[in-house]
């Protein structure tokens, strides 16, 4: 006899789930055991990959592009501010990776747009 399929939406949240874990435990890890915290990271990324699930934005930023370290602020990776984008930079690959920062816009409520309207067509 087989094993009951389980849906693929079960097995996406599954996945999510243990991406999130993971990337947890490699936190708590890493002043301790550094290899440990890339394996983790190493392991939530096939996950993800298996599973056709993407990884969340907090997370993807915690570590390296290019040589799939978990990235700790102030121990093995610099992270600075310029207008319009951050960089992080890993001490590991002396790679570094650029991060947009969109400015906000100001949303016009459609309330506003309705009363100027209103107010044009009654005079």
């Amino acid at each position: 006899m087989s094993k009951p399929k389980i849906s693929k939406v079960k097995q996406k949240e599954i996945a999510k789930e243990r991406i999130n874990t993971l990337f947890n435990q490699a936190k708590d890890i890493f002043s301790e055991n550094r290899s440990l915290s890339d394996r983790y990271v190493f392991l939530a990324r096939k996950i993800a990959m298996k599973s056709k699930v993407r990884i969340p934005k907090e997370f993807k930023l915690r570590f390296c592009k290019h040589c799939y370290k978990y990235l700790m602020p102030g121990n093995n990776c610099r992270i600075r501010k310029q207008p319009g984008k951050i960089i992080i930079s890993c001490l590991e690959c002396k790679k570094f990776m650029r991060i947009p920062v969109l400015k906000k816009r100001k949303v016009i409520s459609k309330n506003k747009t309705q009363k100027k309207k209103i107010k044009k067509s009654s005079k």
